[in-house]
């Protein structure tokens, strides 16, 4: 269609209208009833905690659904509500969420800019969903084009993926130009802003636009900045109305206890000062490994970065990545997206690990 999608203001219930109506009418598993203070009878669990078990619940029992505990730890520290969090296992689990509540198979389909996250298409994929690609302006250091997107867009396209800072080309997208889709597609669309590398950023989030849009999803995780990657935990953030329809979808018992109480430990006042200190020093690095790998011969373009990884062109991509895997250090291909003919992701580590990437690539 044209480019000339107008704003207007979505109706209440817009989020529900979207998505798939066997979703809407699901009566989603009721689980057993939380109610620590009572002795639990009603769930089928063991009586006995497992060898090693000293957490504050016990593995034996299930753990809380939707644990409101760090829901509200995580509204916080998101600047947001409780009614607008939804805790997953990950950005990962967030995204199957949203295809399964809004793509119907063979009918519906997402809208991404690529080069992006791969799992968009993976989840959309998975569900039958066609997949469109309109591709960031790499002259213009891979920006996002409104206009050509909302050309692109049809009303066949429930989902628009928006990933800033993009992985895997590590720039933030121009607010205006997000600006622009929101305004175009409330209503109208899903539009989901995965912000997974927003901490390194230094920019805000876009969350407090939740006020504004009624169709707006914001993906957020504790794997990146919170060092919580092998705990997978992550957030939906979006109207109540989305929340709703997707705590019908995920499982009842998404998140272990353990993994409960690492996230709860990881959101403390303390511990997000230090990670906030640790995320500036980390900058730093990525400053000093940038410069270095600019100064490889073996290096073409070092892209710039918001992110905690930089995108690199090669010379010759497959002998970075030999001399990388020589020196005991692995890097990332991207080689598979034809944006990406020479390209490689390269993750800012330690002092010690960004130098021995550099002496393996020949840095001066």
């Amino acid at each position: 269609m044209s480019g000339a999608v107008r704003p207007q203001d979505p109706p209440a219930g817009a989020a529900r209208r979207l998505a798939r109506p066997e979703i809407v009418e699901l009566s989603p598993y009721a689980h057993a009833l939380w109610t620590p203070t009572l002795t639990r009878l009603h769930a089928n669990e063991a009586p006995w905690r497992p060898a090693g078990d000293d957490g504050a619940w016990g593995l034996n029992r299930y753990p809380e659904p939707q644990p409101a505990a760090l829901i509200e730890r995580l509204a916080e520290v998101y600047g947001t509500s409780r009614e607008r969090v939804l805790v997953t296992r990950g950005s990962d689990e967030a995204i199957d969420l949203l295809s399964r509540i809004f793509l119907r198979a063979g009918v519906d389909g997402i809208l991404q800019c690529g080069p992006t996250f791969g799992m968009y298409q993976v989840a959309a994929r998975i569900q039958g969903g066609s997949v469109a690609e309109v591709p960031l302006d790499a002259a213009a250091g891979w920006a996002l084009d409104a206009q050509r997107l909302l050309a692109a867009w049809h009303a066949g396209i429930k989902l628009v993926y928006l990933c800033s800072p993009n992985n895997p080309t590590g720039n933030l997208l121009d607010p205006r130009a997000i600006d622009a889709v929101c305004r175009a597609l409330d209503g109208r669309a899903m539009v989901v802003v995965d912000e997974a590398y927003v901490e390194w950023s230094r920019s805000p989030s876009l969350t407090s636009w939740l006020d504004r849009f009624q169709t707006l999803v914001i993906l957020r995780t504790l794997s990146k900045a919170h060092a919580l990657a092998g705990a997978r935990v992550g957030a939906l953030l979006a109207h109540a109305e989305v929340i709703e329809l997707a705590r019908r979808v995920i499982p009842p018992y998404a998140l272990a206890q353990p993994t409960v109480d690492a996230a709860l430990r990881a959101l403390a006042p303390e511990e997000l000062r230090a990670s906030r200190a640790r995320v500036e020093a980390l900058l730093a690095e990525r400053e000093h490994l940038r410069a270095g790998l600019a100064a490889s011969p073996l290096v073409q373009r070092v892209w710039p970065s918001d992110a905690n990884f930089l995108l690199i062109d090669c010379h010759d991509a497959d002998l970075v990545l030999h001399r990388a895997a020589a020196g005991g250090l692995l890097v990332r291909d991207v080689r598979a997206h034809p944006a990406l003919p020479r390209s490689i992701r390269v993750t800012v580590g330690t002092r010690a690990q960004n130098d021995a990437l550099l002496v393996s690539l020949g840095s001066p």
